[in-house]
């Protein structure tokens, strides 16, 4: 049975992936056609074709290898300055060419081999440039909506875990930051946290720290820091009736916040709050989308450090708990999750839907990265030709036409072979030492 549900959730968030990238791609094609461009295919998949049929002048179909997806739309490469007829075939110099525009013009070729003279006028680079900016941005721009449309049912309708002033542990003694870790426990050198002298126990409801009446557990917090190690006085409600407990907070290095890295000295008092799942408001959907966005922008930051740390776990090394993982590796905790008896069928659930919708974030503002062979590198083309566009005609100047994004190439052909190790470090490292979220 286990290993029946472990195969469900895997092949359910694997159809979620192929579902958000089909998309993806459609958040593309959709525009693209409504502005006349011409759109000759629209996949899901990669490598070789396993169905396709064409309906009209555009062929749909399924590939071999779920990783991905590509819509052709044709013109994306613009034709070099000194051949502006885009259906003369264009062909690499033979003198005075270095390996680097040997790519480039070869790129090019490709490009127009099948283009006819009929399709003057509908190719990718002819468009103004707000038209192509919107082509390039819908496609991550529906992952977003889509990352926004799961994480919204999931609070609303759900509910999201919320912090309560109900007391559910009392640490033992004062841990810094940098030492805690799964395995460590209280040693004799180690301080009695103020906690336990001040004698709280768990199920103890806090009803005030220092006069000061909590009514949320981020109401304490910010207070408890504050304090450093000063006094404290604090109200619980305890079996029905109110108790007064005395300490001294202590100062101790903390995590900044969930999910940062920044450690943070401030004051200490030993206590961490029940859980209970609680139904959201949209203004709560908006702001957790506003800090999931800030904090996956921060991941992509750190990207290539923690490449470095996945490297090494694949040759024997410990695998951090929020290491990057491929798809390979979240479809695997899809299944374990899917399978694990201690989760309730509500909170497996909830857990696959915040998994697919945290996926389609990083998807979306990965591709948000101003870099070809990425959304955001033909972003970056259409928004500098509006750009030169538009001061050329303020001062009165020739137009200087479209930006030719294929000089770029060399630099996305670096990023591609990137993006390309990348992912089969990923893969492999979720192979030989994949990141396990239960024990056992």
């Amino acid at each position: 049975m286990s290993a029946l549900l472990t195969l469900i959730g895997v092949v359910l968030f694997v159809i979620g992936i192929l579902a958000s990238v089909a998309l993806h791609e459609m958040g593309h094609m959709l525009p693209a056609k409504a502005f006349g461009m011409k759109v000759t295919q629209y996949f899901v998949g990669f490598g070789r074709t396993v169905w396709s049929t064409k309906r009209g002048e555009t062929e749909y179909g399924l590939k071999l290898i779920p990783a991905g997806g590509f819509v052709r739309i044709i013109g994306m490469l613009p034709p070099s300055k000194n051949s502006q007829d885009p259906t003369e075939p264009l062909r690499v110099r033979k003198a005075n060419t270095g390996p680097i525009q040997s790519l480039v013009e070869n790129a090019r070729s490709a490009e127009y081999e099948t283009i006819d003279p009929a399709d003057d006028g509908r190719l990718f680079y002819q468009k103004v440039w707000w038209k192509k900016l919107i082509v390039m941005a819908s496609g991550p721009l529906v992952n977003v909506l889509i990352a926004f449309v799961l994480f919204g049912g999931l609070f609303m309708l759900y509910g999201a875990n919320v912090a309560q002033t109900t007391v559910a542990t009392v640490t033992d003694c004062v841990i810094p930051a940098d030492q805690a870790t799964a395995d460590r426990k209280c040693e004799p050198a180690d301080k009695e946290s103020p906690a336990k002298l001040a004698g709280f126990q768990v199920g103890d409801k806090i009803l005030s720290f220092n006069g000061t009446t909590i009514s949320s557990w981020d109401d304490l917090t910010p207070l408890i820091r504050a304090n450093t190690d000063k006094p404290a006085v604090i109200v619980v409600e305890r079996n029905g009736q109110q108790t007064t407990l005395q300490t001294n907070t202590i100062l101790n290095q903390v995590v900044e916040k969930a999910g940062s890295d920044k450690i943070v000295s401030v004051g200490f008092l030993g206590v961490s709050p029940e859980q209970k799942v609680e139904r959201q408001d949209f203004g709560f959907v908006v702001d957790k989308m506003g800090e999931l966005t800030v904090a996956t922008v921060k991941a992509l930051g750190n990207f290539p450090e923690k490449l470095v740390g996945v490297a090494k776990s694949i040759v024997g090394g410990n695998r951090d708990q929020d290491s990057p993982m491929s798809v390979v590796g979240a479809s695997r905790v899809a299944g374990e999750v899917a399978s694990n008896n201690s989760l309730t069928g509500g909170e497996r659930i909830a857990f696959l839907v915040s998994l697919l919708a945290s996926l389609n974030l990083f998807l979306a503002l990965f591709n948000f990265i101003p870099l070809l062979p990425l959304d955001g590198g033909h972003m970056i083309g259409a928004i500098w030709e509006g750009i030169r566009r538009g001061f050329a005609k303020l001062r009165g100047r020739p137009d200087p036409g479209y930006v030719d994004v294929a000089k770029l190439l060399p630099i996305a052909y670096v990023a591609a072979s990137f993006i390309v190790v990348m992912g089969v470090l990923l893969v492999i490292a979720d192979i030989v030492n994949p990141i396990k979220l239960f024990n056992g």
